[in-house]
């Protein structure tokens, strides 16, 4: 028989301790109630403690030799940082995803040490790597951020804390660095200024350089908007919209920024680079101002400007045709065969472009054409408009419209470079005009911007950002090398030269002060080779005719590529002011264009800037990566012009420590690293430094 169990369990009965916490009185009840609530405080107290004590506010998330990336909790925020002084030298606020949650210690690709993964639920992965360095002492990381819902903008700001910032975009009134350049966010396309000052100009790449020894290169494929906040960012962002966008770029950690610059900004576009016409870096250049109603008057006045040129013992260089005057003379080539070899006739006997010995012809186009010319109303009858111009294409059957556009006040249709059709026929016109006209030079306008874009019309693949401009030089580019383009992107390595954009005739960041920072920064990019506006800028100002800017002007263009003119010096200034014209000339053919075609050579081989800014010298001095008014021409000529208006002296910082620098007007020697303070400069000089 089974004896029951009569062991205590030492169990409480339900039925007291139920009965004996009714029985209590309210105090008791308060007071254990209270100390519940402590406990559970204390608890959550104890539990962020030990959350703010083991996890530190920053962690490493990859890490490579030369430094890695740390995720920042704080500011949601991945930092570059160089080893083994542990310096951040990059700070990239991260946008578009909740930064409130921290990625690590989750990383899906742990498994690779090279790489490190994180997922924000439905809205963005982030994967960060390791990439094969471009040479010893910089190494690189990969950033690729893909958004997980079409909406989701992604948005990433370097911040210009401690860090000066160059490269990038051209804007309107140039800025060196870039901090204090303030831009909306926009797509990053290049541009024109006349059509909309607030954009982005007509030089750009998807490279920044930063004072830390720190590179940002976008890949070229990604849909790209950048924005500019004076003093505290730029960003770059994705654009929202029906298709998830990626936003993909490379960080490279060097240890200055010169070094930066020489192992990834110089070496871009590859090693294949070819030299333009170096022959344009000695001639001055003119441009026709004068008579245009027919062609026989615009003959008549090119005469007459070699002749007076010749007059003021100014007979070498180029004489430039606009667009206006060069379609005048172009007539001829839109119309029918029979009509053309008529007007040859005619005006064979009052045209001959050795009558302008020595001096040469340039002849100027576009990519444009007036929907009222010959040319296009004979492509619509024959059908082939969609082949020649840029068109609209239909969603389901019917014809192709084309995709009309202004230029220059005038409606108009563009040049279609994705058909070969067209650009066949586009650069066969073009060589026989040259031919026709005597022409040793051609400018091409209108490359920069995207036609689509610019109407809100979603472009082809083919033509999405820049890509126009891309196709465009690199088909110029078979005219052999003495053609001139308005615009470049991903066209640096080519023949071509740079037609900077006008300035105003003052003395602002859109003047004069904006010379040498468009300078260095299309240098900068690669773009060496180009020709400044001319001396006292082309865009009216509210004080015309200022002699002192025309000398300032012209001091500086004297030790950049090419000079030149607009207004010829004996209509603007005083004779003296014509005589010193010819020894800048003088010394631009004899000084200058040496080192041009010496450092030339350099660019070939290494694809280093021509013209340097001061911190190239100087790669560690902050002080050095401010100066925007002063450049180098290579290592050894210091040029540091006065650009305020009424002062003849300045101070002028020389860059270099250890080495020494010699005026070239006095002769005078100076310590490199130090900076001459109110250093004399009358209005007919401008201080040049020999290392």
């Amino acid at each position: 028989r089974t004896m029951p169990l009569t062991r205590r369990t030492g169990q409480i009965p339900e039925a007291n301790w139920t009965l004996g916490f009714r029985e209590m009185s309210e105090p008791w009840k308060g007071a254990v109630g209270c100390l519940g609530v402590a406990v559970f405080f204390a608890m959550t107290i104890g539990i962020i403690s030990w959350q703010a004590l083991e996890q530190p506010p920053e962690e490493w998330v990859l890490r490579g030799r030369e430094g890695g990336m740390l995720w920042e909790r704080r500011r949601g925020a991945l930092l570059l940082r160089a080893l083994p002084a542990g310096k951040t030298v990059a700070v990239v606020a991260v946008g578009g995803v909740p930064a409130a949650e921290p990625p690590p210690p989750r990383d899906s690709c742990w498994h690779d040490g090279g790489t490190f993964c994180y997922a924000w639920e439905e809205d963005a992965e982030l994967r960060l790597s390791l990439e094969p360095s471009p040479a010893p002492g910089t190494e690189c990381y990969g950033v690729r951020w893909t958004p997980l819902r079409p909406d989701v903008v992604l948005k990433d700001c370097f911040s210009m804390a401690n860090i000066s910032w160059y490269g990038g975009a051209s804007i309107h009134a140039q800025r060196w660095p870039l901090n204090s350049a303030e831009s909306p966010a926009q797509l990053f396309v290049s541009g024109d200024f006349s059509r909309n000052p607030t954009g982005y100009g007509p030089v750009l790449e998807r490279y920044f350089l930063g004072s830390t020894g720190v590179t940002v290169t976008v890949t070229p494929d990604v849909p790209l908007f950048l924005s500019l906040e004076s003093d505290r960012h730029f960003c770059l962002e994705t654009p929202a919209g029906r298709a998830a966008v990626p936003l993909r770029y490379l960080l490279c950690l060097s240890p200055d920024i010169t070094t930066a610059h020489r192992h990834v900004g110089s070496q871009l576009l590859g090693q294949a680079r070819a030299l333009p016409d170096t022959s344009l870096l000695g001639s001055p250049i003119w441009r026709y101002h004068g008579p245009a109603g027919s062609s026989a008057k615009i003959k008549r006045g090119l005469r007459s400007l070699a002749k007076r040129l010749k007059r003021h013992r100014l007979q070498e260089g180029v004489l430039a045709l606009g667009e206006h005057c060069t379609a005048i003379l172009a007539a001829t080539d839109d119309v029918p065969l029979e009509q053309r070899r008529r007007r040859r006739q005619d005006s064979s006997r009052a045209w001959d472009p050795s009558l302008m010995n020595p001096l040469q012809l340039s002849i100027t186009l576009s990519t444009y054409t007036s929907i009222s010319s010959p040319l296009f109303l004979r492509s619509l009858q024959d059908g082939e408009s969609a082949s020649y111009w840029l068109s609209l294409q239909p969603h389901s059957g019917g014809c192709s419209v084309p995709l009309l556009t202004t230029w220059k006040g005038k409606l108009c249709a563009r040049l279609n470079v994705t058909s070969e059709v067209a650009l066949s026929w586009y650069l066969a016109r073009t060589r026989r005009l040259r031919q026709a006209l005597g022409a040793t030079y051609v400018m091409f306008e209108g490359a920069e911007g995207n036609a689509f874009l610019e109407q809100a019309v979603p472009p082809p693949a083919e033509l999405a950002g820049d890509r126009y401009t891309t196709e465009l030089a690199a088909a110029l580019a078979t005219l052999g090398n003495s053609t001139v383009i308005s615009a470049g992107a991903r066209s640096s390595h080519l023949p071509l030269f740079i037609q900077m954009s006008p300035l105003r005739s003052d003395w602002s960041h859109a003047g004069l002060k904006g010379i040498i920072p468009s300078a260095l920064h299309y240098s900068l990019l690669g773009y060496n080779f180009f020709i400044p506006d001319a001396v006292g800028g082309s865009l009216d100002s509210d004080s015309p005719g200022d002699l002192e800017l025309y000398v300032r002007w012209l001091q500086i263009v004297t030790f950049l590529p090419v000079m030149a003119f607009s207004t010829p010096p004996w209509l603007c200034c005083d004779a003296w002011v014509l005589n010193l014209t010819r020894q800048c000339i003088r010394r631009h053919q004899d000084f200058v264009v040496p080192l041009l075609r010496k450092y030339s050579e350099e660019w070939l081989q290494l694809g280093y800037p021509i013209f340097r800014p001061a911190w190239w010298l100087s790669p560690t001095d902050p002080t050095a990566f401010t100066i925007e008014d002063e450049f180098l021409i290579g290592d050894e000529v210091l040029v540091a012009p006065i650009t305020e208006k009424g002062h003849t002296w300045r101070d002028i910082y020389l860059p270099g420590e250890g080495h020494l620098w010699m005026d070239t007007s006095t002769a005078h020697m100076f310590d490199g690293g130090t900076i001459l303070r109110n250093y004399s400069a009358s209005l007919a000089e401008v201080p040049v430094f020999v290392k």
